[in-house]
């Protein structure tokens, strides 16, 4: 067990920046650009400014080289005050820059990692279909060795930052006689690229001001030496980016949650019925309680996944346990928001109505609660048949 509780001066300082930086220049468009499904760009420029976006790639490619836990700690503080803020950087970062840096060639490095530190472009990574959701491993897009180019064809459905990444990653088979996972490569895909066509713009539930979209490649031709780590083992790359990226989903829930409490705890204790504020009844003390306890608990389990990817020890199970938890406490702990505003906690007048919303892209996102109950069942059974 990693056992160590404090935080460096160093993750102290984030965490404090991160608030401060959301109090002050997210609280306030948070709601008009959910409404309007506006995706944040000048603060998100702000973030890269902040040295955020780059927050754990080596300074060596332009970015802060910052630790795990400290990466964590900025997706919470963003989600504790709005939901699409947090996903638009866990994606950025978990999942658009780290199999670049993991797996990357050193060429590839230099040319793809800085514009993601300094903000000209953001992260995004394609593996969902629309015939391929939890079976990854049915990946239906395909990738043909054409002389010095590979030419793609398929489709990446649900893809977060799709619109603003230069160079989305996308899983392709390249073995069309091997099924399954195996025969499955990946690639860096120039948006600029011949046949790369950006798809729907999709209206969601949730985290309505991050970018959805779908991405549609029709021979699409990309250099041959945009294959990212070795062919035919894209899906492994990409099922290691998962463990790591459902550490930023656990804190993208717990961000949710606790801005959930931090509405409701005030609440409580102003609204005045039958003569008394509302917090004086042990209905409503005990859905704070229930709420807090949750809230901890997660906080300890994202940290604690986090800090061992740092220690470079296995997280894939922790990350998994995490992500399950924290998702499953945001959707009750943004439950309990709504019902302790009552009705005012169903108009979009309080945010915790839109934390509602947010809070359920967690437990689907980067594996669904099932999901994430057959790995950790993996991980303690083996796989059975």
């Amino acid at each position: 067990m990693v056992t160590n509780f404090d935080l460096t001066e160093e993750q102290a300082l984030i965490q404090k920046t991160m608030r401060d930086f959301a109090l002050e220049k997210i609280e306030p468009i948070a709601a008009e650009h959910d409404e309007l499904q506006k995706f944040p760009s000048q603060t998100m420029q702000e973030l890269a400014q902040l040295g955020i976006l780059g927050i754990t790639i080596p300074e060596e490619y332009g970015g802060a080289g910052g630790d795990e836990l400290s990466y964590i700690l900025a997706v919470e503080e963003l989600a504790r005050v709005d939901g699409s803020h947090g996903l638009t950087l866990a994606a950025h970062v978990s999942l658009g820059a780290h199999p670049l840096l993991a797996y990357g060639t050193e060429e590839q490095k230099k040319k793809y990692l800085p514009p993601l530190c300094d903000g000209t472009a953001l992260g995004a990574f394609g593996l969902t279909e629309p015939n391929a959701g939890s079976d990854a491993g049915g990946t239906q897009t395909r990738a043909v060795l054409d002389g010095d180019h590979w030419v793609i064809n398929g489709r990446k459905q649900f893809i977060t930052n799709g619109s603003y990444s230069h160079s989305p990653l996308i899983t392709a088979r390249t073995d069309k006689e091997i099924k399954g996972p195996h025969g499955i490569s990946a690639f860096i895909v120039p948006s600029q690229a011949p046949g790369f066509i950006l798809g729907k713009k999709e209206n969601k539930l949730g985290c309505r001001a991050s970018d959805t979209r779908e991405l549609v490649f029709e021979d699409c031709r990309i250099p041959k030496e945009n294959l990212l780590g070795t062919l035919g083992h894209g899906f492994s790359i990409f099922m290691d980016t998962l463990d790591g990226g459902r550490i930023s989903i656990a804190a993208l829930a717990l961000g949710i949650a606790q801005g959930a409490l931090d509405k409701a705890i005030p609440y409580a204790q102003e609204r005045r019925q039958f003569d008394r504020p509302i917090g004086s009844f042990q209905a409503v003390s005990n859905m704070i309680a229930d709420m807090a306890t949750g809230i901890e608990a997660a906080r300890h389990l994202t940290y604690h996944a986090a800090r061992l990817k740092d220690a470079g020890r296995p997280f894939g199970r922790e990350s998994s346990i995490a992500k399950l938890f924290a998702s499953e406490v945001a959707a009750a702990a943004t439950t309990n928001a709504i019902q302790i505003f009552g009705g005012y906690g169903y108009l979009k007048d309080h945010p915790v109505e839109r934390y509602f919303r947010d809070a359920k892209l967690t437990e689907i996102g980067e594996g669904t609660s099932q999901i994430q109950r057959l790995i950790i069942a993996r991980h303690l059974l083996g796989k059975l048949k």
